[in-house]
């Protein structure tokens, strides 16, 4: 087998095996981590004006 045969091979294993998140089912998840992140901006904005 060639190197570059063996590769798409393995490539298009992968592409099979992988499960791609699309964007419109991880929204509660992306949600909580925006959150997380506007509240940890907030607070150190806080701690500097303190």
């Amino acid at each position: 087998m060639k190197p570059k045969s063996r590769f798409i091979k393995s490539i298009a294993a992968a592409a099979k095996t992988e499960e791609v998140r699309l964007p419109w089912t991880r929204g509660a998840n992306r949600k909580a981590a925006i959150e997380r992140r506007h509240q940890t901006t907030s607070q150190q904005a806080a701690a500097k004006s303190a």
